[in-house]
């Protein structure tokens, strides 16, 4: 009762790479995620996000610019007016004015704020800050998205591989039981080995079915993350060449680089500057006031005027409710929460990385055991297999046997799976996973460029990209 076996070589080449019939139209995961890193909405609306709080900038810096506005009016009066003037002695003059006439002005009015405190310059710089936050934000689904991208790519190239697997276990137990059919009808074995035949061959297709749903699951979520229907994946390797030597040496970067910990860092600059904003509402606030007015029939009497005026002003805050000194103490409380904030996150930073580097070096392991296993498996099946043919071992010992060799089988495929997801994990865990350092063949996304569009913009409706 010999049948043909896949080696366990066969098993990591088909899990490493199922597109070796075709190697020159295979896809590859550094493709994968520069599709993902191109197209991904998620990803996208990120950006938005971004360029959105970059409006906050020039916002903030219109309270350093002037501001003005132009009245008119226009409109219908009627006038009946007595009025009485001495003329000498015990003499009154009486004159009598009745008309209508259309009144007509035009005005300007130009607001120049010269001192508020320094509000306007803490504004700008938290709203500078909250960029350079959202920035980070930015890198946090840039690692988010390719780590998803990584993780289906290597998902589907394992779930394909299982179905294989299966697929193979289901022709050989196929086999097994027409092999058996055989023998049972010369006499060699008792209806009680074909029943398990029967029973393990159901089993094992129930297995391949479960296998087949799995993966198509993992192609729907493979075309929802990448945007494209996995085709030909082609061999993925881990990224140990650009993690860190030690697991020291990780935190150290980590903490550092992060974009978790960084964006909690500018989050502080954010509070500590709205602390000095609202310190600001004490101050005096000193202000230039410009104003010209052309006036036309405003009375009967006049037909023109014109008037121009130019006053400074100074309003200084005595009391105005507790509300100004409710706001700083809320401000001065929420500094204390985002340091206390950035603590946290420092702290599930190294939980993550440490995990992270943990996984990495038990899956290292667990490949070369899962190697062995199915190596070991191959041969006790084989021997197994020639025990039965010479009556020594039962149609069960076989049967179980070769269920062996699928579970060693699948757990290599699993454990390949982990080892290279593992090794992006850390990667994204010290905050390195970018396309910049991967080496990916695409354009970076340069969020300063649409900041430095609109900074110092004065006027305009339209977006930098036309809308």
């Amino acid at each position: 009762m010999h049948l043909k076996i896949a080696t366990g070589a066969a098993v990591a080449a088909l899990m490493l790479g199922l597109a070796a019939t075709a190697p020159a139209l295979a896809d590859t995961i550094e493709a994968s995620l520069v599709r993902a890193y191109q197209n991904n909405p998620q990803l996208n609306a990120q950006r938005a996000a971004v360029r959105v709080t970059d409006e906050t900038v020039p916002q903030a810096l219109s309270g350093y610019r002037p501001k003005v506005s132009i009245t008119a009016s226009a409109g219908y009066q009627y006038n009946d007016t007595v009025t009485n003037t001495p003329s000498g002695p015990g003499a009154i003059t009486s004159a009598h004015i009745q008309g209508a006439n259309p009144p007509r002005s035009v005005g300007a009015t130009i607001t120049q704020t010269l001192y508020n405190g320094q509000q306007t310059a803490n504004r700008t710089r938290s709203a500078e800050s909250q960029v350079s936050s959202a920035r980070e934000g930015l890198r946090v689904m840039e690692q988010t998205v390719l780590f998803a991208a990584a993780t289906i790519y290597m998902d589907y190239l394992r779930d394909a591989a299982i179905v294989e697997v299966q697929r193979s276990n289901t022709r050989v137990l196929e086999q097994t039981l027409k092999q058996t059919q055989d023998r049972f009808n010369v006499g060699e074995v008792t209806r009680t080995d074909v029943a398990q035949s029967e029973a393990q061959l159901a089993a094992g297709r129930t297995q391949q079915l479960i296998a087949e749903a799995n993966l198509v699951t993992t192609r729907a979520n493979f075309r929802r993350i990448i945007g494209t229907e996995p085709e030909n994946l082609a061999p993925a390797s881990p990224v140990d060449r650009f993690l860190p030597p030690t697991l020291g040496k990780a935190y150290d970067i980590g903490l550092t680089e992060n974009p978790n910990v960084t964006s909690a860092m500018y989050g502080i600059d954010v509070s500590f500057l709205n602390v000095k904003v609202a310190e600001g509402a004490l101050f005096p606030t000193v202000s230039l006031v410009g104003s010209i007015q052309q006036a036309y029939e405003n009375t009967l009497t006049v037909y023109r005027s014109l008037s121009a005026s130019a006053v400074a002003q100074l309003s200084v805050p005595v009391y105005q409710g507790g509300a100004e000194y409710s706001l700083i103490r809320q401000s001065k409380e929420t500094l204390a929460q985002q340091r206390l904030n950035l603590e946290q996150v420092r702290d599930q930073t190294r939980a993550t990385i440490a995990q992270a580097w943990g996984q990495l070096q038990s899956t290292k392991s667990q490949v070369q055991s899962a190697q062995s296993q199915v190596t070991a498996s191959e041969t006790a099946l084989n021997g197994v297999r020639e025990e039965a043919r010479v009556g020594q071992r039962t149609t069960l010992d076989v049967l179980n046997a070769q269920q062996a060799l699928v579970n060693a089988r699948n757990s290599l495929v699993t454990a390949q799976h982990d080892r290279v997801v593992a090794s992006y994990s850390v990667l994204s865990a010290v905050g390195r996973l970018s396309p910049t350092v991967l080496g990916l063949p695409t354009t970076v996304y340069d969020a300063s460029v649409h900041y430095q569009q609109v900074r110092d913009s004065w006027a305009g409706v339209r977006t930098p990209d036309g809308r």
